[in-house]
């Protein structure tokens, strides 16, 4: 069972490179290709971390974050191993994190910056930072990991 997390890591790994790999081939760079009235997809570099933090730091941020990314990669991918048969949700929590940054690593490690394409808005004036497969699959196993944290402790509660 424990392969089958490490799979869905894969295949998110895959489904995010792939989709760059399109974004980078079929849209121009910062030129916005309309969907919907709030969704947009835009190829756009970021050579920072989230939100762009750091992006303008003179280039020792890409491997800064190279490093913190490996570290946190083989840190979720031992707790990945180590859980139980029957810790399902924690898996996939850490299963999605793990593809998400396996994901931007592979980016940043080979380009230098992470590819984002996926652009959503208000009204045409509020936007929300570009973003990617993988930001989203990281971004999906933290929600969860959060609501696994209100949930009761079975081992607590008796």
């Amino acid at each position: 069972m424990k392969w089958f997390w490490f799979a869905l890591a894969a295949l998110v790994v895959a489904i995010d490179q792939y989709t760059k790999f399109l974004a980078s081939t079929e849209l121009a760079y910062l030129r916005p290709l309309e969907v919907t009235s709030w969704f947009n997809l835009m190829l756009a570099h970021n050579e920072g971390a989230a939100f762009s933090f750091l992006s303008d730091a003179g280039g020792w941020q890409r491997w800064f974050f190279t490093a913190i990314a490996l570290a946190v990669g083989v840190v979720l991918a031992i707790w990945l191993w180590r859980l139980p048969k029957e810790s399902v949700w924690m898996s996939c929590c850490l299963a999605l994190i793990l593809g998400g940054a396996i994901g931007n690593l592979i980016d940043r490690a080979l380009l230098g910056h992470v590819v984002d394409f996926i652009s959503v808005h208000y009204a045409g004036r509020y936007y929300f930072p570009a973003f990617n497969i993988a930001d989203s699959a990281i971004s999906v196993g933290a929600v969860m990991l959060i609501i696994d944290s209100f949930r009761p402790n079975k081992a607590v509660a008796g």
